[in-house]
């Protein structure tokens, strides 16, 4: 059994970050996008300057699964701008081989706790992607709505938002 642990991302992750969505991203949206697309949205959404922006971002957390010689997983999430006491959670993603053992589960209980002031997360998810809905219902999130473009205005990429009402 791996052991892991989720501590708050610097900049020395970020390449492994970055391999991580890769690979994550494959393996989660290659059949729903085909391989080219994927690699275009890796390329824009995933470079280390996008990461790195997150990294620096004021009112967020990224944090990492590491299990010492590796990351098992990533998260990310940060207060929304036009929404009073929302937080969005970005990204959650882990690697394959990791799914199922509590990687994200520990995450996002981190990053939950994170945000004292919100009253509720939101999270985009996309339709097909059943293992996520399963999770994020799995922890209390509901579908409040709808978007064609999930993660920015040109993605053209649709999605489910779901809402957890915070504590």
């Amino acid at each position: 059994m791996t052991v892991f642990f989720v501590r708050t991302a610097g900049e020395r992750d970020l390449d492994k970050v970055r391999a991580l969505l890769a690979e994550t991203w494959h393996a989660t949206y290659d059949t729903f996008y085909g391989v080219e697309k994927v690699k275009e949205l890796t390329a824009k959404w995933h470079s280390i300057d996008a990461l790195r922006a997150r990294l620096q971002r004021k009112h967020s957390e990224f944090v990492v699964a590491d299990t010492g010689s590796e990351l098992a997983g990533m998260g990310y999430a940060a207060m929304s701008e036009s929404l009073q006491k929302t937080v969005v959670l970005h990204q959650l993603y882990v690697l394959p081989r990791f799914q199922r053992r509590g990687v994200g589960r520990d995450m996002f209980a981190e990053l939950e706790t994170c945000f004292p002031d919100a009253e509720c997360m939101l999270v985009e998810v996309e339709p097909q992607n059943l293992h996520a809905l399963a999770f994020y219902q799995a922890h209390g999130f509901a579908e409040v709505a709808k978007t064609s473009s999930c993660g920015d205005e040109q993605s053209g990429i649709p999605a489910i938002i779901l809402e957890k009402r915070l504590s």
